[in-house]
């Protein structure tokens, strides 16, 4: 049976990129009548922030050899460690019964929120594999960050993402849809951009729908 995880980070309720990753996940639902799925508000809901016994779990990991991620919860020895496993387990459970990953996530400040950098953090652990899993990633920016802009070198949002999950989780399926130019919404000075970022919105749409049903 497929299953879907879906992520959102942004913190506002309301969002394009909440809006996107939506938009996903109701075509693969309908697309996918049997299919499980499951949902995390990262904003709503933050991941704590990992902390000395998480690092403590990691380090046995390495020290032991384990590359098995249903052995993990061997690293845990000491109470504290056994407190941090506790919040992990949850997390990297819903992970690994995933087929397909959905992230929704605007860029802050040329990055991703950190609420989606605890929960990456959280579920990362030395030489771990999620090869063979999709991942798709729906963004919004403020502003125009694609191909041939100038703000290109300063995209550190998909950037990380994508070198994050190839290089690190092995996943070579991972796909990106983004609506940009956002700020021209309440930027009075980008009000001109106004028609480009309802392209770009509407493109966008379009483009989970397209992605969703493969």
């Amino acid at each position: 049976m497929s299953r879907l995880l879906h992520l959102d980070a942004s913190a506002r309720r309301s969002s394009i990129s909440r809006e996107l990753s939506g938009e996903y996940a109701r075509t693969w639902r309908a697309a996918h009548p049997g299919g499980g799925y499951t949902y995390r508000d990262l904003a709503a809901d933050p991941v704590p922030h990992i902390g000395e016994a998480w690092t403590e779990l990691c380090d046995h990991v390495l020290e032991h050899g384990i590359t098995d991620i249903a052995r993990y919860r061997e690293a845990a020895r000491t109470p504290a460690q056994k407190e941090a496993w506790g919040i992990v387990e949850p997390l990297l459970d819903e992970l690994v019964a995933a087929d397909t990953v959905l992230i929704g996530t605007p860029m802050y400040n040329f990055s991703i929120p950190s609420a989606l950098k605890a929960w990456i953090d959280q579920v990362t652990f030395p030489r771990m594999s999620l090869a063979g899993r999709r991942f798709v990633v729906t963004g919004a920016r403020g502003g125009a960050y694609g191909p041939g802009t100038p703000r290109e070198p300063v995209d550190h949002q998909e950037r990380y993402l994508r070198d994050f999950f190839r290089g690190h989780f092995g996943v070579e399926d991972v796909t990106f849809v983004h609506a940009e130019l956002t700020n021209a919404l309440v930027d009075p000075a980008l009000a001109h951009l106004r028609g480009a970022q309802a392209d770009s919105r509407a493109a966008a749409r379009t483009r989970v729908r397209e992605v969703a049903q493969r």
